[in-house]
């Protein structure tokens, strides 16, 4: 599907039932939920192209207790979801936002599939004990098969979304409640507005407020992340919580003009991290806290990313990777070090004994347990040079689980909700790879559901 949308010329009508500010995975979600239910919402997206960061996502989807895991043999209780999640953010997780994230995704599973979105092959990521990761059968990257899919029903619908157009700041009326949004153009009113807008990570000014120590990172967000929607909503009054909690992805390609995110599901699929010496030294399906920090650590600051052509397969975006450039490729483990110019040896000695701990389903070295499916000795051979780039803002407006955004007393700004990584709060100091798509959909449902509820109030 092409990447364009109506243009502000196409003109924006002064009356809504409910204005979307944002048009990624979140935004898209919300205004569908919300016309299904009786409104009739506008999406406004300040880029020039729809889609946002969702269309850079490219692992899956987590969820607990689908059909999809049935499917494939795999039994668990969301409650298990939730404390691997609890654990993976340091405790620091909105207990309340985290409950209803953990306890709803199954069904955000199945809401997707009735609007035939099918994702029904998985897949795991750091920090996860299980397959949870749904992803489409075709392998394709999650981000792009998701906002493409959603806008066909976003066109079914005939709901407007809008490019060029960016909110300059949210109307209140005489007691306080929120009720449209100032743009360029003209003033736009509406019942409520959702602040899908995303987090902050291509923000200079805001990561040097409030993590100068990563001023220098480079980011694999887009240039629209800008963190438009925490400012908007701070101007009326609303609480913004754990600002310094900013995500560090540890495997993301950065030898040219762009920083390629590469997904979690490389490894998941099998992958294993190499030093300079073609040693590995974490166990790379960790919390992306501690893999980053362990890259971080090394002497070069970097590490390559080694597979072979059974990881490939089951990853369809290595694909996209070895067309930018960023894959090396060698016929034989030998071919690859020398390419790589890590010692030949070392570096067959550690896939011979990662061999051995895939067989023995036994990592003796740094107690890895998932991703190890299949052996690395299908040969061509797959090497990828990363290092760790601001990927994550975990901070950002403070929400309840009904997506109202709150003040700094705790009390409702009515007429205002929030979804997606403009939230703070559910995934604590470190978010788990697969649950921000997990989290667009199941609280842009949610956004969607009480915006319509509370509309017909």
């Amino acid at each position: 599907m092409a990447n364009t949308a109506s243009k502000p010329n196409d003109s924006v009508k002064e009356d809504y039932d409910l204005i979307v500010i944002g048009s990624g995975c979140a935004g898209l979600t919300c205004a569908i939920q919300a016309r299904e239910l009786g409104l009739k919402p506008v999406i406004l997206e300040k880029m020039e192209t729809f889609g946002g960061n969702s269309m850079r996502a490219s692992s899956g989807m987590n969820a607990s207790e689908t059909i999809v895991q049935l499917k494939h043999g795999i039994v668990e209780d969301w409650h298990d979801f939730y404390e691997e999640t609890y654990k993976g953010g340091g405790k620091l997780n909105d207990p309340e936002l985290l409950e209803y994230f953990a306890s709803h995704g199954a069904l955000a599973i199945d809401w997707l599939a009735a609007h035939g979105i099918v994702l029904d092959d998985l897949t795991i990521t750091g920090g996860m004990s299980r397959m949870r990761t749904h992803r489409p059968k075709s392998l394709a990257p999650i981000g792009a098969f998701l906002v493409n899919n959603l806008m066909k029903r976003v066109k079914e619908l005939e709901i407007p979304v809008v490019c060029g157009v960016k909110a300059e700041r949210l109307l209140t009326d005489e007691k306080g409640a929120v009720c449209g949004v100032k743009t360029a153009q003209r003033n736009v009113y509406a019942k409520a507005v959702v602040l899908a807008t995303g987090g902050f990570s291509a923000s200079k000014d805001l990561i040097a407020k409030y993590r100068p120590d990563l001023k220098a990172y480079r980011t694999t967000n887009h240039a629209g992340a800008t963190g438009d929607g925490i400012k908007l909503a701070e101007e009326v009054g609303a609480e913004v919580m754990q600002m310094d909690l900013v995500q560090v992805h540890p495997t993301v390609q950065q030898d040219t003009g762009h920083a390629y995110l590469i997904g979690e599901a490389v490894r998941g699929e099998g992958a294993v991290l190499v030093d300079g010496n073609g040693k590995r030294f974490v166990n790379e399906l960790s919390t992306r806290r501690i893999v980053s920090d362990a890259i971080t650590a090394l002497k070069e600051k970097s590490a390559y990313l080694v597979f072979d052509s059974q990881v490939k397969k089951r990853v369809k975006a290595v694909d996209f990777y070895q067309k930018q450039g960023l894959v090396v490729e060698a016929r034989t483990l030998e071919e690859l070090a020398k390419k790589l110019n890590v010692k030949e040896n070392d570096l067959k000695q550690t896939l011979e004994k990662w061999n051995q701990s895939v067989e023995k389903k036994q990592d003796s070295e740094f107690g890895r347990k998932t991703g190890m499916e299949r052996e690395l000795n299908q040969a061509p051979y797959y090497a990828i040079h990363i290092a760790p780039a601001i990927h994550y803002t975990m901070g950002g407006l403070h929400i309840d689980k009904q997506t109202h955004v709150l003040d700094k007393s705790g009390n409702v700004i009515s007429g205002l909700f929030a979804c997606g990584e403009v939230c703070g709060g559910l995934h604590g100091n470190n978010r788990i790879g697969g649950n921000s798509i997990s989290e667009t959909i199941i609280f842009g449902r949610q956004a969607g559901m009480r915006a319509a509820a509370e509309s017909k109030k």
